[in-house]
């Protein structure tokens, strides 16, 4: 059984909606509206709640199998610590979610652009998991 630390899953499922709140609200919030087709009078604010809450249980299922990824990366490596975090980060983002998300470009036609905004907001959270499991095994 991979041990796992729940505390740990769960600031970095904290850690990840964080971003994503920054991510797509000051940061690129603008921009990735436009570029998906949506206005602020199309968001439906009614279905927010059911939005976030079905995001935090998929933010607290890639913490929680990210932290099975560390163990056999910081086995596997030798590394410890932040390299180790941002390693198995980094090649978990290139490995899944870079080429399945790559898809909206190539068959729903939608825009190189996008795709790096959403693309991009996986391979900080991934990062971020990574570091802060490995800091806290």
């Amino acid at each position: 059984m991979v041990p796992v630390n729940y505390l740990a899953v769960l600031v970095s499922a904290i850690v990840m909606m964080g971003l994503g709140f920054l991510w797509y609200g000051p940061l690129f919030g603008k921009e990735w509206m436009r570029l998906s087709g949506f206005t602020p009078e199309s968001m439906n604010a009614k279905a927010a709640g059911k939005v976030y809450a079905i995001s935090a249980i998929g933010a607290l299922l890639m913490a929680f199998v990210m932290s099975h990824s560390l163990v056999f990366a910081m086995t596997y490596l030798g590394e410890s610590g932040i390299m180790a975090g941002l390693q198995t980060g980094f090649w978990n983002w290139l490995g899944f979610v870079a080429p399945v998300t790559v898809g909206v470009v190539l068959w729903e036609g939608k825009s190189w652009k996008l795709w790096a905004i959403n693309s991009g907001y996986y391979l900080v959270a991934l990062c971020m998991i990574g570091v802060i499991l490995a800091l806290w095994k």
